[in-house]
């Protein structure tokens, strides 16, 4: 009658699966990649400006999301797949359409040609950064090779802004736009070196000016938004011999360093040789020494 009486309790299994928290960055990185979808559909209704502006908030969302995946601790490879792809359509695929449609469609062919150069090189640009992602030397790690896509982006669009900023309608010109997205494309499959604003670090007796700068800044983002982008934008282009100043400068120093390296290298065996043979050395004399003893 007891053993009839006892209840068999089983365990109840636990779903497998990720959490919610671990799926954020992935969340992020698709509505990124909806948001840049959506720029094309404003492209195609004349939208221009909120095209743009879409653009540039799958800009910040693709910002945003590496920095959570990093802060949760939920780096994964297929979380940098998809980003990637995300990437390729926000930064390659979406300022090209929203250009084409724009201006370049009046050069009929010759647009569309480079309409489609233009994410192609961003693809070529994105599949060589995640081929050398680990393998950089370590003077290289706060640097691009070429620009980023998200900023090559944002050149692309700089006549559009212009445009915007200034009331001059450049889209009446499509030869203009079509050298710049040519010039920018070429600039992101190329080897001049960029920086890489994501490790910079802010001394501490900077870091209240570098606040209000900041404060600044989204602050004319939110009154005058295409004039301040434009600024960014133009910043960030005169920003391009300082770092190719800098990057140059490391490298000849590594080289330096490389070079006294080798040379340390290469004399220190005669050393070890000469200790080899003083140890030797010593060696008969303590046996010379306990023969006469």
């Amino acid at each position: 009658m007891k053993l009839r009486g006892k209840r068999k309790h089983r365990r109840t299994p636990r779903f497998k699966g990720q959490t919610i928290n671990k799926m954020i960055p992935h969340i992020i990185t698709v509505s990124a990649m909806c948001v840049g979808l959506t720029a094309i559909r404003f492209g195609l209704d004349g939208k221009w400006e909120f095209a743009v502006g879409a653009i540039v908030i799958a800009g910040a969302l693709d910002a945003l999301d590496g920095r959570m995946a990093r802060l949760l601790n939920v780096t994964s490879e297929f979380g940098a797949v998809l980003d990637s792809l995300s990437d390729f359509v926000c930064f390659g695929v979406a300022p090209a359409m929203v250009v084409f449609f724009w201006s370049l469609q009046e050069l009929g062919g010759v647009g569309w040609g480079l309409a489609l150069f233009f994410p192609v090189c961003c693809a070529l640009r994105l599949a060589r950064f995640n081929s050398m992602d680990g393998k950089l030397p370590p003077y290289a790690y706060n640097y691009f090779a070429g620009a980023p896509a998200p900023a090559g982006a944002g050149l692309c669009l700089l006549p559009m802004i212009l445009s915007f900023a200034f009331g001059f309608d450049l889209a009446t010109y499509p030869i203009v736009p079509a050298v710049w997205i040519t010039l920018v494309a070429v600039l992101m499959v190329g080897q001049v070196p960029t920086y890489s604003f994501k490790s910079i670090k802010v001394p501490n007796r900077f870091l209240l000016p570098f606040l209000v700068i900041m404060g600044l800044l989204f602050a004319g983002i939110a009154g005058r938004p295409w004039e301040t982008l434009t600024l960014c934008l133009v910043a960030y282009m005169a920003s391009f011999p300082f770092s190719v100043h800098t990057f140059g400068r490391l490298k000849v120093e590594a080289e330096h360093l490389h070079s006294l390296q080798s040379e340390i290298a290469a004399v220190a065996p005669d050393e070890d040789d000469g200790e080899e043979g003083g140890d030797d050395s010593s060696d008969r004399r303590r046996s010379t020494n306990l023969r006469t003893v």
